[in-house]
């Protein structure tokens, strides 16, 4: 069975959902770059339950009404990947961690640049949230999403003081 897709629009721009069966395969971005998430074909399905939820769950997020998901997610990546995007959901909303941060929590303290890069192909960005990593001076570093999508997201989530490094 094909993972099945819906596009659906938000305050970052239009967002594409993937489900694999009844879980949560990924949150594209409208000018996602070619092949950062592996997803294979796909077939549109407007009315699939995890879709559905996976929405309503976002709108909530962006008006303001919730701070965690509750949802079944489906990582597909490396087992060292995995673990890195396991470490995201352990940032509590309205906080942010270096790549520094999530290198030692996973117990690879030199893998610095490795976590930058498993972060930058977190499948489930929003939910996973890659958004609240930040470089080790607490500037803003790259993200699928775009910077401003970055920064829209951390001040949803109350932290408006941190700077874009371009």
């Amino acid at each position: 069975m094909l993972p099945r897709y819906k596009s659906i629009q938000s305050p970052v721009g239009q967002l594409i959902l993937v489900a694999r069966e009844a879980k949560l395969a990924a949150i594209l971005w409208e000018n996602e770059r070619l092949n950062r998430v592996r997803l294979g074909p796909l077939e549109e399905d407007s009315r699939h339950p995890v879709l559905n939820e996976t929405e309503r769950q976002l709108m909530e997020y962006f008006a303001g009404k919730r701070r965690r998901f509750e949802l079944e997610l489906d990582f597909v990546g490396t087992a060292f990947q995995v673990r890195v995007w396991q470490a995201l959901l352990g940032i509590p909303f309205g906080e942010t961690r270096s790549y520094r941060d999530i290198a030692i929590q996973i117990g690879q303290p030199t893998a610095v640049r490795a976590v930058g890069a498993a972060n930058g192909r977190n499948p489930i960005s929003i939910i996973a949230p890659c958004h609240r990593v930040i470089g080790t001076s607490g500037s803003l570093t790259g993200f699928a999403g775009g910077l401003a999508a970055k920064q829209f997201l951390l001040s949803l989530e109350g932290q408006q003081s941190l700077q874009l490094m371009f």
